[in-house]
């Protein structure tokens, strides 16, 4: 048998590479891993963690102007951007820390370096060579701009926007994705006059259109300048001053172009290609079920695969591998009804089938939805709407999908995220008692389904 340094070698180290690295460890074998940036990847660094602390110190202007309904009076207040981005960045260096405590010790061998594969087994960080009997490819995603916009080189991404010098007072952000919509909210609520602008005709493509249609009604509402099938023509420099050119030949006078139009696979560079392992026109690595590659013992998970592109999925992903291969449980991740939330202004919360989705699979269904105002918002007298949705198989009555926009949706969808997988009903719905007064409660307290809506010649409801 051939001898090698590692039992497992990872290449990344961001949410899915370290929950790999330390479970396996924990299971016995030998494991190293090479980060050449940051400690916890994306989400700990300019992802998930620093957007959500934004995102709180975004809606501190809210709940100032709300408060005067509740008879308070706030005189003074104002943000101060370098005190926001300088506490954010101590706390996402603890966070670092306790990714590398963790890894040490559970035993595995850190290399604070960039990595590639040399061969299938090979792997080198500069002038280091080590060999693994199985590889991971764990390197997630990186955001783009598009090359072939004309002064491109002008924008950045939602990379740099978490350590701006200065916040912009004017922004343009490009995009319609989750990302661009959660930044046009923490921007616009720290004091930036923002337009959002994307290219097709809703934003948040694969989301509910109810959803969709209520998040871009709010959006507007709260002030943001958000415009549909627009995108950039090209971006000039005028002294500090950004002139972007429109598709709706409106000029735009602005101090930051915010691109946040996808993310690809994080795979140049690796020598993946040398090695053998397959990958799709985006870099995309291609694996089965058990997150095999091209070449069996090369492994990859997470964004890098360019399927379901959330930390929980890539951690989870990362467990199941390093049960599968070294803790002597063998197991697959089961990606039904998987939650996520938008952390938009207001967010939003889904899981399960939006009612497209359900009508294409199923064809009868019943939908549910309500629309009221919040009951802080009667004295707050912001005029800000919520809106949920069950979407129900009509023939077994089990819930296919829950979408919600408005306060704590994500906390609320995390909850019917459990029962949507113990295969929840419309009536287990009806029989739960409701948490009064909160708008959770509307989950269990919705009687009247609406009228089917018109249906094409394939039976999708109509957008």
């Amino acid at each position: 048998m051939a001898s090698y340094d590692f039992d497992l070698f990872v290449i990344g180290g961001g949410s899915g590479g370290v929950r790999s690295a330390r479970i396996s460890a924990t299971h016995g074998a030998r494991v190293g891993l090479a980060e050449d940036r940051y400690m916890g990847g994306t989400c700990v660094n300019v992802g998930c963690v620093p957007k959500k602390l934004m995102v709180y110190a975004a809606h501190f202007a809210h709940d100032v102007e709300d408060a005067a309904g509740f008879g308070w009076t706030v005189d003074g207040a104002r943000h101060d951007w370098a005190t926001l981005i300088a506490n954010k960045d101590t706390e996402i260096a603890r966070l670092n820390g306790i990714y590398r405590r963790l890894l040490d010790g559970a035993g595995v061998t850190i290399f604070d370096a960039r990595a590639r594969l040399a061969d299938a087994h090979t792997i080198e960080m500069g002038e280091t060579r080590v060999t693994a009997e199985r590889i991971l490819v764990a390197t997630g995603g990186w955001p783009v701009i598009p090359e072939d916009h004309p002064g491109h080189q002008h924008g950045i991404t939602s990379n740099e926007v978490f350590h701006l010098p200065r916040l912009p007072e004017r922004v343009l952000i490009v995009g319609g994705g989750y990302i661009a919509v959660e930044f046009a909210g923490i921007l616009h609520g720290l004091g930036s006059k923002v337009t959002q602008i994307y290219r097709g005709p809703l934003f948040l493509r694969g989301f509910d259109n109810d959803l969709r249609s209520c998040l871009a009604m709010e959006m507007v509402k709260g002030g943001i300048d958000l415009r549909f099938d627009c995108n950039v023509a090209r971006v000039d420099r005028s002294g500090d001053t950004l002139l972007a050119e429109l598709t709706d030949e409106d000029v735009l006078e602005v101090d930051c172009v915010l691109y946040a139009v996808g993310r690809r696979p994080n795979t140049r560079n690796l020598g993946l290609e040398d090695a053998g392992v397959a990958m799709d026109k985006h870099g995309a690595v291609l694996v089965n079920a058990d997150f095999q590659s091209s070449v069996p013992h090369i492994y990859a998970l997470g964004d890098v695969t360019d399927r379901i592109n959330l930390t929980p999925v890539a951690t989870a992903e990362g467990h199941a591998l390093a049960d599968t291969l070294f803790g002597g449980r063998p197991r697959r991740v089961g990606y039904e009804n998987i939650p996520t939330a938008v952390f938009s202004t207001p967010p939003c919360g889904t899981v399960g089938l939006t009612e497209a989705e359900a009508r294409a699979r199923f064809g009868a269904v019943d939908v549910y939805k309500s629309d009221f105002k919040a009951m802080k918002h009667t004295l707050s007298g912001r005029d800000e709407r919520t809106m949920m949705k069950l979407v129900v198989d009509r023939n077994t009555d089990r819930v296919l999908g829950a979408h919600m926009v408005g306060p704590d949706a994500g906390e609320i969808m995390q909850g019917v995220a459990v029962a949507l997988n113990c295969g929840a009903t419309k009536a287990d719905f009806d029989r739960t008692i409701g948490i009064h007064p909160t708008a959770a409660e509307e989950l269990v307290t919705m009687r009247t389904p609406m009228p089917d809506p018109d249906v094409d010649e394939e039976g999708l409801a109509a957008d």
